[in-house]
This record gives structure tokens, sequence and C-alpha cells, in this order.
């Protein structure tokens, strides 16, 4: 399948001419929870831009994680209650922002924090977006139940390991604390693209933030966001990479109940 025949905005103009827009940037990175549309606008975005002569380099947190997980060193965190290690977390975090990362999923919120190195003027800089996808309710439910779905009948591997639903309502729920947290507004039940919008344009508050708004169902049932017909390049740790990046956190981190601590305040 060629590339044009992946790009399926043509339901939605404005949203088609704003990733058209960001297609020209030098870095993009997606934030939000799961379940917002983050990996399809990463992979309509990387098919946008690989139509404009771009070279696409994709970073995602499930192809990068587990060669943390799986070096000498990372083996000694393994998973628990089917959560990534915080020491796991915070190397990833550590080492994501040593290279550069056009397009990114989900985690290394090192990202959003101001440090003093490298990585930092180019994350300020112009050329540099953060983008939070805000889908409406109506569109929130409906990639509810696409997860759901693609969860028993996967067009890709990767499918099965995407959050279910019961997982994305908890984590609305820690948001809406998060929002509490911040006081930026009322915890919620129900998600509320407001208040979503409201707590991570605090946590990016460093960043470009560019916000899209999600208010049209795209014709994706034929095939998986996981899929690119695009030549895209995907940005992993080596073994060694990783070895040293868990050992200098192990190094500044010691104290295992803090870092959890600190891993848990996540927006602070």
């Amino acid at each position: 399948m060629d590339v044009a025949s992946r790009v399926v905005l043509g339901a939605a103009p404005a949203l088609e001419a704003q990733l058209r827009s960001l297609a020209g940037r030098r870095l993009v990175f997606f934030a939000g929870l799961p379940g917002t549309g983050k990996s399809l606008l990463a992979h309509q975005l990387a098919h946008l831009a690989a139509g404009a002569g771009r070279v696409i380099h994709l970073l995602q947190w499930d192809v990068a994680r587990p060669v943390f997980e799986a070096s000498p060193a990372g083996q000694r965190y393994p998973l628990k209650d089917g959560a990534t290690h915080a020491v796991i977390r915070k190397a990833a975090g550590l080492w994501v922002r040593q290279g550069e990362t056009p397009f990114t999923g989900s985690r290394f919120v090192e990202l959003a924090r101001r440090r003093q190195d490298g990585a930092e003027a180019l994350l300020t800089s112009t050329s540099c977006r953060f983008v939070v996808a805000v889908p409406s309710p109506d569109v929130r439910r409906f990639l509810e139940a696409e997860r759901e779905r693609r969860s028993a009948n996967p067009l890709h591997a990767r499918e099965r390991e995407d959050a279910p639903p019961a997982v994305l309502r908890q984590l609305w729920g820690e948001l809406a604390r998060v929002a509490g947290e911040l006081g930026i507004g009322e915890p919620a039940r129900e998600y509320d693209p407001v208040l979503y919008r409201r707590v991570y344009e605090a946590v990016l508050r460093h960043r470009h933030v560019e916000i899209v708004p999600l208010d049209v169902i795209l014709p994706t049932g034929g095939f998986s966001v996981y899929d690119f017909a695009a030549d895209v390049r995907s940005l992993v740790p080596t073994e060694a990479e990783a070895g040293a990046f868990i050992a200098a956190v192990e190094g500044r981190d010691p104290d295992a109940a803090v870092l959890e601590r600190e891993i848990g305040r996540w927006w602070a």
C-alpha cells in the first residue's frame, strides 16, 4: 500500500491542515492518556511527512522500553503488577533526552521538564511541538469501544498490548485527581475534554504546546496504527545504553521508595 492511501483525513479537513503544518516541524511529541488518539495522529503525521519528502524517525515507549527490561541491568527490575518498574521508567526518560525524537507516544515525562542539558534548547525551540490530542466525549467512547474490539481481533500484534477500556477509565480517574492537586478543576468521574486539556497544558507549561481537537471518527477499520507504509526508522537504545542509564538512576536514586513517589508525581 502506498503512503498517500494510508492518509484517512478526508472527512476532517481542519485536522488534516493542522497535521500538515506539524509535518514541517523538526520534532513533534504526542502527549496524553492512552485511548485519546495519539497513535493514530502519529501514524497520520508520519505518512504526511513522508509524502512531503521528510525522513521519519519514530520513538515509541512500547518499542524502546523492552530493551531496558531485557538488558542484564534491567532484569533486576521486572514488571510489578503489570506496571513498568520506576527505575526502568526513569532510565528511559534520561536516555530519551540524549537523542532527536520526532514522534512519540507516551511516558518519557522527562521531555517536559526543564534541565540544564544539551536537549533543552532543542525542546524549547520553535521547531519543536508538544501535541495533545483532545477527543470529544463521543470520539473518546468510540476509541474505548475500538480498543475492546481490537484486543479481541487485532490487526497487529501490538494491539494486544494496548490498555483495555477498564484501564483507560482508571487512568482517567487518576488524571482527574491530578487536576485537583494542580488546583485547576474539580475531579470528574467521566472524561471531560476541558479538564483533560487544562491538565496537560499545565504539565507542558515550559514547552510549545499545540492542542489537536478530535471530533470526527476517522475510517481506520481497515488498518492498524502500528502498520506504516512510509519508511519509518524506529529509535531504540542499545543494550549498553540501557545498562548505562539504569546505572545512572541507581547511583542518583538509590532509595527505591523515594523514586516510586517521584514517579507517582509525574505531573509535578
